[in-house]
């Protein structure tokens, strides 16, 4: 099971399975976060297949796909869906049917997190935003308002640790960058059991009074039931008395792009020069006076142009992004502001390597002996002549 707060992932050592990789990304990047006209998530493959061999990627190309195979590798996990609208047919001589051919005959398993990538929390955006050196970072499009609740359970003193110890094992108690978060005060709980009960403490018919401890703590909606679930396992009372109270909580940091400030004030033709050394790319496309003066930049990781009217309505001066158009550009000259592509390719790939290595520190924190690697074969497919 993957546990978000501790990053323990209780995975025997040598039956780690699809299903449990899926249950490590889940924690990093829930599908929950991803756009309503995305496809992520297992898209080729079975749950129950053994891994001892990761590979992540950009894109699942046919090319990619052969190679994973060839290395013997078990599961490919990619950025971009291979298979993003429905398909009424699989022709093996198109691409996408090539590498579904190639990918099942070979069993390997091929897994997708994308938009949820782009927006959780040390997800691309943010690892874009770091490599350009951004800081105090905001969300710039629509920030993310999970349903989540207040859950408090009331529990003997004597067992305080025991519960504590099975809630911080679920996907309860994070706030923000923080796990494992809970608040704690003793009281006295007062009950009488009926005829029927079976109590751990007091007698039958007789008001009985318990020195309690009222744990409480902050769960998303979606993870309400199993949690209550797994704290009744290792409750002592018959009945277990908890309550949930609704919040409207924001996940703070997790949407699409982000606004963030330079450490020192630039223009726009040095600030295009050292995002070029930063990303290592060979050109960039920039639009607005090479004098403007910059010190609040806004990004977007991948096509960017969906953002726009965002970007023009924030505080910042610079939007970076890739897949920029044409009127895009004019909008934002127009507006007096700057703008520089960096290409589609330069402002994901980051991601390759970035998650290759968060998984490895999982893996190792676990005991987990399953060999990760960053795909190496990839390029943007464009050139500059």
């Amino acid at each position: 099971m993957w546990n978000e707060k501790s990053n323990r992932v209780m995975v025997p050592k040598m039956n780690v399975k699809i299903a449990d990789i899926i249950k490590v990304m889940e924690g990093f990047a829930p599908s929950r976060l991803a756009e309503e006209w995305d496809n992520v998530g297992l898209q080729i493959g079975q749950k129950e297949w053994p891994v001892r061999n990761i590979w992540v990627a950009l894109d699942p190309l046919p090319e990619v796909v052969g190679a994973a195979c060839e290395n013997n590798v078990d599961l490919l996990i990619t950025h971009h869906p291979l298979i993003f609208q429905p398909l009424k047919s699989i022709d093996i001589n198109t691409p996408v049917g090539s590498a579904i051919q190639t990918a099942i005959r070979n069993q390997l398993s091929i897994f997708v997190a994308h938009t949820n990538l782009d927006s959780v929390k040390d997800g691309v955006n943010d690892l874009l935003a770091a490599r350009i050196g951004l800081k105090n970072l905001k969300v710039l499009g629509r920030a993310f308002e999970p349903e989540s609740c207040k859950l408090v359970v009331y529990v003997p003193v004597e067992y305080e640790k025991k519960v504590l110890d099975a809630l911080f094992e679920t996907e309860a108690g994070k706030i923000g960058s923080y796990t494992c978060c809970s608040f704690r005060n003793e009281g006295k709980g007062t009950f009488r059991p009926g005829i029927s009960a079976k109590p751990v403490y007091g007698k039958i018919g007789e008001i009985s009074h318990t020195n309690e401890v009222r744990i409480e703590t902050i769960v998303y909606r979606d993870n309400l039931q199993s949690v209550i679930e797994q704290l009744r396992e290792s409750h002592p009372y018959e009945t277990m008395a908890y309550d949930v109270y609704p919040l409207s909580m924001s996940e703070n940091g997790q949407g699409l792009g982000r606004i963030g400030e330079l450490d020192n004030d630039t223009e726009l033709y040095s600030l295009a020069l050292m995002v070029k050394k930063k990303l290592g790319i060979e050109s960039v496309k920039v639009s607005g006076r090479y004098e403007l003066p910059v010190n609040k930049v806004a990004i977007c990781s991948g096509s960017g142009s969906g953002l726009i009217r965002d970007f023009l309505s924030s505080a910042a001066q610079v939007y970076i992004s890739g897949d920029l158009r044409y009127h895009d550009a004019r909008a934002v000259e127009a507006a007096n502001l700057g703008l520089i592509d960096i290409g589609h390719f330069a402002s994901e790939h980051l991601i390759v390597e970035g998650l290759a290595k968060r998984l490895l520190e999982i893996f190792s924190e676990n005991g987990i002996d399953v060999k990760v690697e960053a795909c190496g074969l990839e390029k943007d497919p464009f050139m500059i002549l």
